[in-house]
């Protein structure tokens, strides 16, 4: 168990992609980049603006945080009616500068820009596709495949090189595209990531959430329905049915549960409330005599309220968030993740010496952290520790966009119940039901993908998709050349 725990998975999955864009106002550039800020916790890896004055794209992309890519000379130099933007977190292609978004291209139909959030299940085989037909790929990130369908010829016209390629495609895609005329946004569908839709004066904003919106005082209009696409340019706009309406949805549940902002509201629910009714039912589901409830910030904080109005149970910040320190994952060796662990809590010991504690978190993967927390409140003089989580046991991999694609890292998936409780050294372990979780949201069962909790797929995908399947096939192709470069070198009898 201990093996398990150990292996290089995050103590949380990592987050997705944020996309923002603006069409129509003459500070798109700077707009965008408030946007942005407002979607960091969505990705932290890399961050970019492509901008257009209706001539000329201008673009900026890099490694790092948003306001350690921008500045204030950048983003004077980006100027434009209209521009997008993308934070990353990598979930199709390694973390470097080549893969930072916004993806762009000059081809005959003009220029193009596009930010993905998502992963494109069928990523490789249109990729070989493409590559047989001449096309020459300078990333190795799915979302490059959008614009090389975009680029290619016998679609005439913006719609109609659209709906080609968002027809081509499958798997989980929430799009904004740039071309020298027109701001594009698009959703796939079964709606798997969120995309909303607002209004800024006279110009439209796009973003992955809508706390973006409340940061420029953008005004949420609504969301983009799964399978539109919605399609603004000087005369407005206009709305694309890509796709007829599916008999179900399958909005990814763990927006809910942990990725989205607590001030967002998806599908008509704000995220904060979800959360906290998520915590009340979990103190209906798995009660415990207690003294004391304790969440783990930040993720935990909204059920942990909910757990403590629900029981009648006191709640206290127990933990105390150092909000200056990097993420865990980044570091090199485990002796310095341990550290981390440490410095971003920190226990205040006078509030559990002597008392029982109910901690609440939002999931757990590998469960180190988890076993810290409680290792933590004993040795600060708790009786008991009790942990309870408000979401199910996560069981198997996730193909449309987190970050936990092997299912042997998954504590959950290969220990059971008491075995995860006794390597945490808890007094009780309990986890929110499927069924609970749903009930929480007030929206039926079959709006949401909750494949990484029951193992049911939406939308097909090949086994072998995994963040570094392009890289593979590249090496692939590299050492074949290699092998064929030698082979000619080779004498031949005549």
């Amino acid at each position: 168990l201990q093996d398990a725990a150990a292996a290089a998975l995050p103590t949380h999955p990592k987050h997705y992609c944020g996309v923002f864009g603006i069409y129509g106002h003459p500070n798109a550039a700077e707009l965008t980049y408030c946007g942005l800020y407002a979607l960091q916790h969505r990705g932290q890896e890399s961050a970019g603006i492509v901008s257009s004055d209706g001539r000329q794209f201008r673009a900026h992309r890099g490694m790092g945080l948003v306001p350690q890519v921008f500045n204030g000379q950048i983003l004077h130099e980006l100027v434009g009616h209209a521009a997008i933007g993308h934070t990353r977190y990598s979930t199709t292609g390694e973390s470097y500068l080549r893969n930072a978004q916004p993806l762009t291209v000059d081809c005959a139909r003009g220029q193009l820009a596009v930010a993905h959030n998502g992963n494109l299940t069928n990523a490789l085989v249109l990729r070989e596709e493409l590559e047989a037909a001449g096309s020459i790929f300078q990333t190795t990130v799915d979302s490059e495949i959008i614009l090389h369908l975009m680029a290619r010829p016998g679609h005439d016209g913006c719609e109609n090189m659209l709906l080609y390629a968002l027809r081509r495609i499958e798997g989980a895609y929430s799009l904004v595209i740039l071309t020298e005329h027109e701001l594009i946004a698009a959703r796939d569908p079964f709606g798997f990531r969120p995309l909303s839709l607002g209004r800024l004066g006279d110009a439209w904003v796009v973003a992955s959430e809508t706390c973006a919106f409340d940061l420029i005082g953008a005004r949420f209009e609504r969301d983009v329905n799964p399978g539109e696409a919605v399609i603004i340019g000087a005369e407005g706009l206009r709305s694309v049915e890509v796709f007829p309406p599916r008999p179900r949805r399958a909005f990814c549940m763990f927006e809910y549960v942990y990725f989205a902002r607590p001030d967002s509201t998806i599908a008509g629910r704000n995220v904060y409330r979800v959360r906290v009714e998520m915590g009340r039912q979990l103190a209906r589901e798995c009660p415990v005599e207690a003294d004391v409830v304790i969440p783990v910030p930040d993720s935990g904080t909204c059920a942990g309220l909910g757990f403590a109005l629900e029981s009648g149970i006191p709640l206290e910040m127990g933990f105390v968030r150092n909000h200056y320190v990097g993420r865990s994952f980044l570091q090199p060796t485990q002796l310095i993740r341990d550290f981390d662990v440490r410095v971003k809590l920190n226990l205040i010991r006078d509030l559990v010496a002597g008392r029982r504690v109910v901690i609440v978190d939002d999931s757990i993967v590998r469960g180190t952290t988890c076993r810290q927390r409680v290792n933590n409140l004993k040795q600060a003089g708790a009786r008991e520790v009790h942990v309870r989580i408000s979401c199910p046991p996560h069981r198997h991999p996730c193909v449309y966009g987190i970050d936990f694609p092997d299912r042997s890292k998954l504590m959950a998936a290969t220990h059971s119940l008491e075995e995860i409780r006794q390597y945490l050294q808890a007094d009780s372990l309990a986890y929110l039901s499927k069924e609970g979780m749903i009930k929480a949201t007030g929206l039926p069962a079959d709006s949401f993908c909750l494949a990484c909790y029951d193992g049911q797929y939406p939308v097909p995908f090949d086994p072998q998709l995994d963040k570094f399947i392009m890289e593979r096939r590249q090496q692939r192709v590299k050492s074949l050349s290699e092998v064929l470069a030698r082979e000619e070198q080779q004498p031949r009898l005549l």
